[in-house]
């Protein structure tokens, strides 16, 4: 797996060059046979934070054949629902149907405020332009607001491109069973999937995908020969990515992608959210069935140090494997 969020810190790469260069780790890894790229979304963010992320997941389309993107998540209340689904449409065909979507309400005040959007009617907005999206994305004509919408052209799935719901409340899974879609959670709760299945089968659906990452899962991975010099090397950009989220999320605890950690020192010691693997233990992890989570931009790595850290996937892990 591969995630990219464009964060560009004026301590790390230039954005142009971070862009250039997720584009060529795409072809990369489809050739590597990665699983899946996973796009964020932000806005406002002092590193710029990818604020566009329907924008990039064409540019990768575009560059790949096979590989699946997952844009997760789209943070539904800022968006205009129609214009939103034929964005979905015209990426759907670019990309042959290989993009989905999870979408959610964020949890940034600064976001909303920004975008004009009241941020505490979110879940009332999100209700509101969840039901639109998901008849638009069809291309069959429907009535909206005492007007007649049809989204053109159609998309080449049928039905429209996959859409899921996020988040790691119960609110946000039992909207997701409620709506008939998959639920992903950055939490490991067992109570969601329980609200998740009773919500989706009240509602007359059949519970569907459900993804619960547990707070112990790696989020962010390395894999280097030398892991010491790897940690003095890559150690800035890892706490640049876990200080920004921490400073977004005050008080959070239980998901997965976070940490507390206040050095590289403290985060290393933790050998959870964000990791750097030995050869061996990359080999170990990928044979015992967790997919690598790269991350390899993080913080803004310059892309020249990333490639580095790819080559060493490419050489030695990949080829160690069945």
């Amino acid at each position: 797996m591969m995630r990219f969020d464009m964060r560009a810190p004026s301590t790390g790469a230039p954005a142009a060059e971070l862009y250039a260069a997720a584009l060529e780790m795409a072809g990369w890894a489809e050739r590597h046979g990665c699983l899946n790229i996973m796009l964020s979304e932000h806005h406002a963010s002092d590193d710029g934070f990818l604020p566009s992320p329907l924008m990039l997941a064409g540019a990768l389309a575009a560059r790949t054949t096979s590989l699946p993107i997952t844009v997760a998540v789209v943070i539904l209340p800022l968006y205009e629902p129609v214009r939103l689904a034929e964005e979905m449409a015209v990426l759907d065909i670019i990309s042959r149907g290989r993009v989905m979507y999870v979408a959610g309400v964020g949890y940034r005040p600064a976001e909303y405020e920004m975008h004009g959007v009241d941020f505490h009617r979110r879940g009332k907005l999100a209700e509101e332009k969840l039901k639109v999206l998901l008849k638009a994305k069809t291309g069959e004509p429907f009535e909206y607001g005492g007007r007649r919408v049809r989204v053109t052209p159609p998309p080449a799935t049928p039905g429209g491109p996959m859409v899921a719901w996020g988040g790691s409340s119960l609110v946000a899974a039992r909207r997701a069973g409620r709506y008939g879609l998959g639920f992903f959670a950055q939490s490991g709760e067992p109570e969601l999937r329980t609200a998740y299945r009773e919500a989706a089968r009240a509602a007359g659906h059949e519970p569907g995908m459900c993804v619960l990452t547990p707070a112990d899962t790696p989020t962010t991975v390395f894999v280097a020969e030398d892991v010491d010099r790897a940690w003095e090397e890559l150690g800035p950009y890892l706490m640049h990515d876990v200080l920004s989220y921490a400073s977004w999320n005050e008080g959070v605890t239980g998901t997965a992608s976070l940490s507390a950690a206040r050095t590289a020192e403290e985060l290393r010691a933790e050998n959870r959210s964000h990791r750097i693997l030995s050869v061996e233990q990359a080999i170990a992890s990928v044979r015992a069935g967790a997919p690598l989570a790269l991350h390899p931009l993080v913080g803004g790595l310059p892309p020249e140090t990333a490639w580095r850290y790819l080559r060493t996937v490419a050489d030695r892990v990949l080829p160690a494997l069945p």
